[in-house]
C-alpha cells in the first residue's frame, strides 16, 4: 500500500503552477458529448477524476488523444456506441449521473447510469436532477438489478424547454439541467441555479460549440435549444481549490509560495478570510503570492455557502489554519452535513476542536433541525505532533497533508489515492517548495521507521 511520509516543521518557499480545475475539466468532457465535432482542451490536469471521466467517455464512443505532460487533450465523439454506463463506474465519482443530461439529446436508447459516488461527506441527493430532467420531458427511474442499482432515463418524445426552479442551487443539478436543455426544443429558464466559476466555465464552453446561453440576474440561466454544433478549443480555468490549498500551506508553515496562474476573481471570498485571519498575500498579474505575515489572529466566524460564499472545499485546510491562530473561531458548514469527520484526526495531533449540532452561524441552515455535527469551535494556537492518518475524503486529505507539514516529527498518511483524484502531482509540487515529503510503499515505510528507532 502506498503512503505519504512527511517530516514537518519546514517553511514552504518557492513557486508552483496552478493546474486546471478538476471540477471544470470533468464536466467539460461530458459536455463535449453533446457534439460530434472535435474539441481540444488545454491546461488539462492529470488527476484521477479526469482519468476516470476519460475512461467513462471512451466507453460510450469518445476518441481521445491526451498529452499528459503538456496538458493537451483532443477528443471527438462521432457516434454514441452505447448508452449503458457499466457498474464499475459506480462510486468512482459524481460524473455518471451527468451522462443523462448529455446523452438524452444524442440517443433514442435508454441511458443507463450507475448510482452516484464521490466522497463520504454527506448526502448528495439526485432528486433535484431527476425533477428537472422530468420537467424537460425525460422519464427517469431508479431500478435495482442483481444487487446493484442504476438510473434508467429516456426521452422518446424529445426534450422540450420549460421553466425550472431548483429548490437549492445545486451544482450538479444545474449542470445536468443545462446539458439536457442545450438539446431541448425551445427555451429553458433555469431559476435558483448554481453560479460557481466552474458553471460559468461550462457555459462558456457550450457557447463555443454552438449553444445559446445567457446568465441573468438572481441566479437565472436561459438556454435556447440547438442541434447545430461546431469544432472548438478551450483552455481550462485554474483550480481555485488547489491554489487556495497551496496558499494556506504556505501561511500555515510560515513560508512563502507564489502560485502562478491563481485567479484573483474566483478567490475573492477566500482572500477576504485570509486577510481577516492575518495571513499575507499579494495579487500579481500572473498569479498570487501567499506568505506568513506574523502571528495569525483567530476569533473569526466562517460560514460555508454556495458561490459567491466561502467554498466548502476550502473549509478543511482553513480549519487547520485556524488551529494555528490565536483565539476561538467558529466554522459553520451549510453545504454538506458530514464534512467535519476529519477533525477527530486533527484532535489526535493536538488540535482543540469542539463539534456542535447547532447552527453557530449568522442564520439557521437546512441542517439546523437535524442531528448533524455541522458547526465547530476551533481554539488556538495549538502545536501539532506527527501521527499516522488515513484520509477519509479528497479535501480532508489535503488538510491532513497540511497538518503534517506543520507538525513536529513524522506524519504518515494512508489513502493517498484520494489526493490523486484532485491534486496533480502534489508530491512533486510540495517537494519543489521545500517540503520533506515522499511517497513510500508500506514495506519501505516499516524499514525506514525501524531504522529511525534504532538511530534514536
Amino acid at each position: 500500500m502506498e503512503k505519504l511520509r512527511i517530516e514537518g516543521g519546514v517553511p514552504l518557499v518557492g513557486e508552483v503552477q496552478a493546474s486546471g480545475a478538476k471540477n471544470a475539466m470533468t464536466k467539460l468532457l461530458v459536455a463535449s458529448l453533446l457534439s460530434d465535432k472535435p474539441c481540444t482542451f488545454y491546461n488539462v490536469p492529470d488527476i484521477g477524476d479526469v482519468r476516470v471521466t476519460v475512461e467513462l467517455c471512451q466507453e460510450i464512443g469518445m476518441q481521445v488523444e491526451w498529452d499528459h505532460r503538456a496538458g493537451i487533450l483532443h477528443c471527438q465523439t462521432k457516434e454514441i456506441k452505447t448508452s449503458y454506463i457499466p457498474q464499475r463506474f459506480s462510486g468512482s465519482n459524481r460524473i455518471p449521473i451527468l451522462m443523462i443530461g448529455a446523452l438524452l439529446g444524442r440517443t433514442e436508447e435508454d441511458v443507463i447510469v450507475p448510482t452516484v459516488g464521490g466522497c463520504a461527506i454527506g448526502r448528495r441527493s439526485v432528486d433535484f436532477h431527476i425533477d428537472a430532467l422530468t420537467k424537460l420531458g425525460a422519464c427517469v427511474e431508479h431500478r435495482e438489478m442483481k444487487r446493484e442499482s442504476a438510473y434508467f432515463a429516456h426521452a422518446h418524445n424529445g426534450l422540450r424547454g420549460t421553466i425550472i426552479r431548483l429548490p437549492y442551487p445545486s451544482i450538479g443539478a444545474t449542470e445536468n439541467t443545462i446539458l439536457a436543455a442545450v438539446s431541448a426544443r425551445g427555451t429553458t429558464i433555469l431559476q435558483n441555479a448554481a453560479v460557481e466559476p466552474e458553471i460559468m466555465e461550462l457555459i462558456l464552453f457550450l457557447q463555443k460549440i454552438g449553444a445559446q446561453i445567457s446568465v441573468e440576474a438572481d441566479r437565472t440561466i436561459r438556454i435556447v435549444g440547438t442541434r447545430v454544433f461546431y469544432e472548438t478549443g478551450h483552455s481550462v480555468l485554474p483550480d481555485r481549490i488547489e491554489a487556495a490549498s497551496l496558499g494556506m500551506a504556505a501561511i500555515g508553515t510560515k513560508g512563502r509560495i507564489f502560485v502562478r496562474g491563481a485567479d484573483h476573481s474566483t478567490m475573492m471570498t477566500f482572500l477576504n478570510k485570509i486577510r481577516e485571519l492575518g495571513g499575507g498575500f499579494t495579487v500579481k498579474h500572473d498569479g498570487i503570492e501567499f506568505f506568513y505575515d506574523g502571528p495569525l489572529q483567530g476569533s473569526l466566524h466562517l460560514e460555508t455557502d454556495v458561490h459567491p460564499g466561502f467554498m466548502t472545499d476550502w473549509q478543511p485546510p482553513f480549519t487547520v489554519l485556524l488551529t494555528q491562530a490565536t483565539g476561538a473561531s467558529v466554522v459553520h458548514e451549510t453545504v454538506y452535513e458530514n464534512r467535519f469527520g476529519f477533525t477527530s484526526a486533527l484532535r489526535d495531533m493536538g488540535a482543540d476542536i469542539s463539534l456542535f449540532k447547532q447552527c453557530l452561524g449568522n442564520r439557521p441552515c437546512r441542517f439546523g433541525s437535524c442531528s448533524y455535527y455541522h458547526s465547530i469551535v476551533v481554539k488556538g494556537p495549538t502545536p501539532f505532533k506527527g501521527q499516522a492518518l488515513t484520509i477519509p475524503d479528497l479535501r480532508a486529505g489535503f488538510a491532513y497533508v497540511m497538518a503534517g507539514l506543520i507538525a513536529s516529527g513524522t506524519t504518515t498518511i494512508s489513502g493517498v489515492y484520494f489526493l490523486d483524484r484532485g491534486y496533480e502531482r502534489i508530491v512533486e509540487k510540495l517537494q519543489a517548495v521545500g517540503a520533506r515529503c515522499e511517497r513510500i510503499v508500506e514495506e519501505e515505510l516499516e524499514v525506514s521507521l525501524q531504522k529511525t528507532a534504532l538511530e534514536v
